[in-house]
Formats: structure tokens, sequence, C-alpha cells
């Protein structure tokens, strides 16, 4: 095998040679001052930095490099994604699974947990509930299972999510999670309207990932991690990436999704929209003491930084599965987007003490909706519930090159400040209101097109007087 970024071949363009070679590299220079400063340069003019010197800047041990480092990772975030952070919630339709992925509680032979699927009437009702939280933005997990969870019990959930109007509550995008699949599934998945289509790798270490994944059609190394391009060839612009820290070294895994970017990168000409950073965690039947790679809080930190300075334009996630602490964290490092109020079971909102039962993992952030909006309206940021983009087209190379010019801020900022004063109007606690009412009033001066600006603050005051779903 030889690296090579634009083949279509798993192990062709995530070359465990590679890797390694690029590990040694960098732990032989973590300490030159020449090779980092030089890597720390490029960083700063914000397009992105190879797998190679990434690898680089994870193993640096110069404490002064390390914090302009962070400065440069805060300065990228703020340039491309201001202070807006989108908001969503899981919906879990079904853990049936026929899988053994060991790390995982959903995994086949576990017999301690309830097996639930949930029947449309009842997705209605999951669905209603995360409206009258404010929820506009889900993303859909389903265990694999070709019996209980055929692609058709997905198209037939995306539909009736999308059709579920209560009140002014309406899902505006929904973003799906589910086993790798055929171009043709895909391009099914696309007509049905998703938003992204998002695929955890859990490892890029073929053989960890083989021993990890010992039974089921996920074993399969070389389908999974081709997902990305039979997704894209099915028509499905937007597509995130995601690996589990703390199932193989850090290092490892952050070369392999920085090289899987890349990949896209050369081959579609767009990278990924998304990229999730899940670290392992306590779970039914899981023990975390099991992984001996977990990462700590501080190296965690690092990961988010070196992410966001290599693919400066790709959307970073961090879920439930942190702490508050944690998400604080990272939010100014790269974050662009967190989960809120989430179930990680099946049924979970109408019936959250199933949570108990049926979840797939954790959830350390235990807070409703409504604390997550006020505690990030507290720290300054624009808590935003906008699909703008996606309902208006502005998917796969269009979105990046509205990001890349700059001009997304007359779209991404007017469109964040209306859809928070949505949330404001029909959600929001009285504490909570008052004090984003008081952000919207600062945040829409800044908009920089004057007739964007003046557009937005009538729109503002249209949704004040009742009506709903403006966008730029």
């Amino acid at each position: 095998m030889s690296y090579n970024p634009k083949s279509m071949h798993a192990e062709e363009f995530i070359d465990d040679a590679e890797i390694l070679e690029c590990i040694d590299y960098a732990k032989k220079n973590k300490s030159n001052r020449e090779v980092v400063d030089a890597i720390l340069e490029k960083a700063k003019l914000a397009k992105g930095i190879s797998h190679k010197e990434a690898a680089v800047l994870m193993e640096c041990d110069i404490p002064e490099c390390n914090e302009q480092m962070k400065q440069i990772a805060i300065d990228i975030k703020e340039k491309f994604y201001g202070r807006r952070i989108v908001m969503f919630a899981p919906l879990y339709l079904s853990n049936y699974c026929v899988n053994g992925c060991v790390y995982c509680p959903y995994h086949a032979k576990n017999k301690h947990i309830a097996r639930k699927k949930l029947t449309q009437e009842e997705i209605r009702k999951e669905v209603i509930a995360l409206q009258d939280m404010g929820h506009k933005r889900l993303a859909l997990e389903a265990g694999e299972d070709p019996v209980n969870n055929p692609l058709e019990y997905i198209l037939e959930s995306i539909k009736t999510i999308y059709s579920i109007k209560h009140k002014n509550g309406a899902i505006r995008r929904v973003n799906v999670n589910i086993a790798a699949t055929t171009v043709e599934d895909y391009a099914k998945l696309k007509e049905a309207g998703i938003g992204t289509y998002i695929l955890f790798q859990e490892t890029y270490n073929k053989k960890a990932y083989e021993e990890l994944h010992p039974t089921g059609p996920k074993h399969n190394y070389a389908y999974h991690t081709e997902a990305m391009d039979r997704a894209m060839e099915g028509g499905i612009d937007d597509v995130g990436l995601g690996v589990l820290f703390g199932l193989e070294t850090y290092l490892y895994e952050l070369v392999g999704i920085i090289m899987h970017a890349e990949h896209l990168e050369a081959v579609h000409g767009v990278g990924p929209h998304t990229i999730s950073v899940p670290r392992i965690c306590p779970a039914d039947d899981i023990d975390t003491a099991d992984f001996s790679n977990a990462v700590p809080d501080d190296i965690f930190e690092k990961i988010v930084s070196v992410i966001r300075i290599a693919v400066p334009y790709t959307g970073m996630i961090v879920s439930t599965r942190e702490s508050q602490k944690t998400r604080e964290k990272v939010l100014h490092l790269g974050i662009s987007q967190i989960s809120g109020g989430s179930r990680t079971s099946v049924g979970g909102y109408v019936e959250p003490v199933r949570d108990e039962t049926t979840s797939q993992f954790d959830v350390s952030d235990t807070r409703s909706l409504d604390e997550v909006v006020n505690w990030l309206i507290g720290l300054g940021y624009i808590p935003s519930f906008c699909t703008a983009c996606y309902r208006a087209g502005r998917t796969g190379d269009r979105f990046m090159s509205l990001l890349k010019s700059g001009q997304i801020v007359n779209c991404c900022q007017p469109n964040a400040l209306m859809t928070l004063k949505e949330y404001l109007e029909d959600y929001a606690s009285e504490d909570t209101k008052k004090k984003g009412e008081a952000l919207i009033a600062e945040e829409i001066l800044k908009v920089p097109n004057e007739n964007v600006r003046n557009k937005a603050m009538e729109y503002l005051k249209e949704l004040h007087d009742g009506k709903r779903d403006f966008r730029f």
C-alpha cells in the first residue's frame, strides 16, 4: 500500500505506514522550534495545515508555542464562525443492532438492555416534545439491523418528522447518523431531504477497528471507511466525520481524521461539513477502564485546537457526553455546534425514565435546552437554531465558498439572531428572554452589510409580532 489522498481505496487514503511515519516525525520534532514556528506561521493564514503538520503541533511540548497555537485556533474560530453556536438534539429511533461493537451497549450480545423501536406515532410524540423545547435541528440515530431498522423505516421516519407542525414548532433540518450503506440508499436519503450524513469512523487503525468490531457488517473496515465517498456519489453534499477518542491512541486518530478530510477535499472538491470529537464514556455493559487510551481534558482541548487549525472551514461538534465545564473550555477553541437537553435513549424525550434502560451512553451535561441557551448567552455566544443554508441549497462546495470568502457573516449572523428571537418568543424562560433580547440588540449592529442589517431589524420586529421563519 502507498499513501494516495485521491485513491478511492480506504487503505490508500488512510495509509497506516503514512500515519506511523507522521507520528515518528512529530515525536522527533516536538521540541524543534524552527519546525514548529514554520507550521504556526502557516496556520495563521487560516487555510489549513497538513496531517503531518497537525501531528507536530499535537505533540509540541514548547509551552509558548502551545499558547500561540491555542490563540490561532481561537482566531480562526472567530474569523469563520464568530460567536455563533448551532443547537441540535439527537433523536434515537431504534437500538436494535446486529453488530458486535465492544464499546457500545447496543451490541448484539448485550442481553441487559431493553430493545425498543419507535413507531411513527411514538416518533411524532418525541418530535413534539423536542419542538416544545425549541429545537429545529435533529440528528437521527439508529442501530444497524436490516430487519428492524431497514432504510424504508428511516425514510418513513424522516417524512414523519418533517410533516409535524406543532404550535410554532418545526424541525427544519434532519441530519442522519446510520450505518454505512450503498450509493442507491444514499440517493434515497438525499431525496428524503436529509441535511448532513454523519458516520463516525470510531477508529482509523484497521487492526484495532477489526478487533473492536468482531461481528456484523460493521466489521468491514473498507466498506465503512469509504462510506462518505458513496454518500457523495449518491448526491449528499454535506457529510460529517468523527472518531471515538479513547479507542486508539489520540495521535493516530487525529492524523487519520485529517487525512480523511484531505481525501474528501482532493476527490470531491469539498471537505467534511462537520467533525465530531466524542470521547469514550461509560454506558450499560461498557466500562471505560477497559480502554487504556482514554483522553485527559488537557489533551482533549489541544485536539480541538489542532483540528480547528487543520480544517478551518469545517464545523465542529461536541455533545452532551462532555460536561458543562469541558464544553465551556472547548467552545472558543473551535466548536461551532452543540447539543442541548439531549436524551441518548429510544423514547427518552417523552419517557425520560427509559434513559436508564435504553441509553447508548451516559450524558454528562444534563441541563435543559433553556439552561444551555441561557448559559451560552451569559458567555457571550449566540445560540443559533438556523437551518437557512441547507434550505436555500447552500450546501457542499456552495456553503464552503461562502464561508471561505467571508460573506457567510451576512447570512449567518442575522439568521442566528432571528432564530434566537424565535426561541425567545416561543420557548424561553423570562431570564433567558431578557438576556437574549439584550444580546440581539447588541449583535444585530455587527452585521456588516447595511441593507441586510436593516432588513434583519425589520424581520426581528415581525417575529415579535408573531410571524415566523425569515431567513437570508
